[in-house]
């Protein structure tokens, strides 16, 4: 079933402003012409009201809208005439032209230019006055002056709302660029947290297992002086990280960070802390010219050395603990080597976020991370960490 909108309330308003304002107009005698084949006064009424009838439809439904519109103007130039069905029909012009499809408002600028410029040279050939480019400058604004307007005022519109299109794309870019940012931003601080905390509550655990399993008193002050001594250092590195949260340091990577020159202290600590577990932590630095390397690569290098003494620390059997640092051209090496196998007394249990987060950290500086166990001789086997950091500007991936 077949039914028409309903008209907008500016519509609206324009058709009762149009009808009422000609009525004035005809009451007062104000007609535009004199002598036509239709020249009683309220003749001039009809096409008015048809016009104002055509003014409903402007907006949705532009295209009928200006066929009615034309129509009546031509049935307007037989009568007296009405100021207002003119007016009105400008605007239904410039409507079907900003309201109307992008093919029309395309053919109704060039069709109406034609119209006045045919109409300018017929007129002119058929009077030969030069009164007669009059008929073609008012046909030109009642067609042609409405229709460019239209197409200047659909112009604005559609940049208007290609500006408000692509401010919308931008802010949903920011808003996922911002939430990119803030899940990078946590997993980096969920990996800092573990390789503090982890490393020294490992140690922390182990020794105040073996003074609770172990009714010694000796063993028991050797334990309370490891765990003193990794709460003071956990303590401190945690201060170190909460008071750069807190002051919002624009630098993803502080000065503050550890190094690898810190790695034979780092070695040294886990050597005192893996004593009581039948461990020897040694440090084997191979590079020719162990100078500063890029602060992400070395972070990276250290917390991945890190928790791999840690896990030494907490899975590996008795035995020797390697940590090996070697350069060759622009890759960096860090391998960790402990003895894989089941060890007795206490242990930590563990989770695997080690090994997550040293990958994490690898695949940021888009190198190569492998762990696992590998053969060793005699069928026995190692536990071994190796990862293999590029060293080249621009590594570090976004």
């Amino acid at each position: 079933m077949f039914s028409l909108a309903r008209p907008h309330r500016h519509d609206l308003l324009i058709a009762v402003v149009g009808l009422l304002g000609g009525a004035v107009l005809s009451l007062l005698g104000l007609h535009m012409q004199n002598g036509r084949p239709l020249d009683a006064p309220w003749l001039a009424l009809l096409p008015l009201a048809v016009m104002s009838g055509a003014e409903l439809l402007r907006r949705s439904a532009p295209r009928t809208a200006l066929g009615i519109g034309t129509l009546a103007l031509a049935v307007d130039q037989f009568t007296p005439g009405n100021l207002a069905t003119v007016l009105m029909f400008t605007d239904l012009m410039y409507a079907a032209v900003l309201y109307g499809t992008p093919a029309a408002a395309r053919r109704i600028p060039v069709t109406t230019f034609l119209i006045t410029v045919g109409v300018t040279i017929g007129f002119l050939a058929w009077f030969r006055e030069p009164e007669a480019l009059l008929i073609g400058i008012v046909t030109g604004l009642v067609s042609f002056g409405p229709a460019l307007t239209g197409v200047s005022v659909r112009n604005h519109r559609d940049a208007a709302e290609t500006a408000r299109l692509r401010a919308d794309q931008t802010a949903l870019l920011a808003e996922m660029d911002r939430a990119q940012a803030v899940t990078a931003e946590r997993a980096r601080m969920a990996r800092e947290l573990h390789d503090i905390v982890a490393n020294h509550l490992s140690a922390i655990a182990i020794h105040s297992t073996a003074a609770l399993s172990i009714d010694d008193p000796a063993t028991s002050r050797d334990a309370l002086g490891v765990i003193r001594e990794n709460s003071v250092d956990g303590l401190a590195e945690m201060r170190r990280l909460i008071g750069l949260l807190r002051t919002g340091a624009a630098d993803p990577e502080p000065s503050s960070s550890p190094s690898l020159g810190s790695l034979d202290v780092l070695v040294e600590q886990h050597r005192t802390n893996a004593a009581s577990s039948g461990l020897t932590c040694t440090l084997d630095d191979t590079r020719t010219d162990p100078g500063r390397l890029p602060a992400p690569v070395e972070l990276a290098a250290y917390r991945i050395v890190q928790e791999s003494l840690t896990n030494a620390l907490k899975h590996a059997a008795p035995g020797p603990v390697t940590v090996r640092l070697g350069q060759t051209g622009e890759q960096l090496t860090a391998e960790v080597v402990s003895v894989f196998g089941a060890r007795p007394g206490a242990r930590a249990p563990g989770s695997g976020a080690g090994l997550t987060g040293m990958r994490e950290r690898v695949a940021l500086l888009g190198g190569e991370f492998e762990a696992g166990p590998v053969p060793a001789g005699d069928g026995a086997k190692i536990w071994r960490v190796r990862a293999r950091l590029p060293l080249g500007e621009g590594s570090v991936k976004p």
